[in-house]
């Protein structure tokens, strides 16, 4: 992009890629027995154990040591991409789900850099020379040779300034495991924005990020008496991660913003109490109650009140506490674009995207 100045021009190369790139990015630092260890050790956890099951059975089932096999490695990334794809969607809303090109191949999909998947690995020990083993091994270095290194360097390792975009609602809906996962994968994130100077990524990051954005998204689905609460549930998702990383002399900015604005405000009576609401048409196939929105039908929705502190959501409550995994917000359609009566079309609403851009590049402007 291109603005003409007083003072001449600014040139602003602008890069948007996929939330689920950077999951690939701690993978760097990582070899294929602590991928596997992590990710079987994850699998297994209460709330991902029946997605998981069918990939864990057949992988029980497996001998790491026993002949390369491309049936046998391509059926185990099947059933490995499909609990990803499960633990990504759906109403669990998990983040730690690397690697992410397994959620979105694009051209990639069927290559032997993309086919592979964790082994249930001895403790100690190495590859046996053609076994399954070396050909996962080998095929897990592949990938971060052919798919993540290359980015990086085109891309990530030219960024000075980063936005990251964090679907909190999506957590809050996917209840305490999807927030304390959630805050897993940024402290993971995080962790790769700034590291040693020994390390490879170091050595590729010639530019330095000097101001980080997290923006929680979808702020119209909430009002905005609540939006104060949702930037604080985001801080304290990355406060942790941010205190661990060394962001020296980095900017680091948290805020609740919404692209397009989908939803109106309004104030509701019931029962003799005034409750602030949303108005908007929810997607369709959105659920809420038993009742199954059609994507034409305007409601007002009452999305709940977070809470003052939001330590309250990571905790488990005592047993007279409400429980905060019963929160539900939907998904709204963005609204029309209106035209004036000359037929100019007007720009879609947003919410606090012009703050964002200030804090990302108003330096520059200046």
């Amino acid at each position: 992009l291109g603005r003409s100045l007083g003072r001449g021009k600014l040139d602003l190369d602008i890069v948007d890629y996929p939330g689920e790139w950077l999951l690939d990015l701690p993978l760097l630092a990582k070899t294929y027995r602590e991928f596997c260890s992590e990710t079987l050790e994850r699998a297994r956890e209460p709330r991902r154990t029946a997605i998981a099951a069918d990939w864990l059975t057949h992988t029980s089932g497996i001998d790491p040591m026993g002949p390369a096999d491309d049936e046998v490695a391509g059926r185990l990334h099947e059933l490995f991409s499909t609990y990803l794809g499960a633990a990504r969607g759906g109403s669990l809303s998990l983040s730690m789900v690397p690697p992410g090109r397994f959620l979105m191949p694009g051209d990639l999909a069927g290559s032997p850099a993309l086919t592979f998947a964790p082994l249930d690995l001895p403790e100690t020990g190495e590859a046996p020379r053609d076994s399954l083993w070396a050909l996962m091994e080998s095929r897990f270095e592949a990938y971060k040779d052919v798919v993540v290194r290359p980015f990086f360097r085109t891309h990530f390792a030219r960024l000075d300034r980063q936005v990251v975009l964090v679907d909190v609602l999506a957590a809050l809906n996917g209840g305490r495991e999807a927030l304390i996962d959630l805050e897993v994968a940024l402290g993971e994130i995080l962790a790769s924005f700034r590291p040693g100077q020994s390390s490879w990524l170091g050595q590729v990051l010639t530019r330095r990020i000097d101001r980080i954005l997290f923006a929680a998204t979808k702020a119209d689905h909430l009002h905005h008496a609540s939006h104060d609460r949702l930037e604080l549930i985001l801080r304290r998702l990355t406060d942790r991660a941010i205190a661990r990383a060394s962001f020296s002399g980095a900017e680091v900015e948290v805020k609740a913003i919404a692209a397009v604005r989908a939803t109106r405000e309004a104030t509701v009576r019931r029962n003799g109490e005034s409750l602030p609401c949303i108005l908007g048409v929810p997607q369709e196939g959105e659920l809420l109650d038993d009742h199954l929105y059609d994507g034409k039908e305007e409601i007002a929705l009452f999305p709940g009140d977070l809470p003052e502190n939001p330590q309250a959501l990571f905790r488990t409550p005592e047993p007279d506490e409400p429980a905060f995994d019963a929160l539900r917000f939907l998904r709204f359609r963005p609204p029309p674009v209106e035209v004036t009566a000359e037929g100019v079309s007007l720009s879609l609403p947003h919410i606090r995207l012009d703050r964002a851009l200030d804090f990302l590049i108003g330096d520059r402007l200046a």
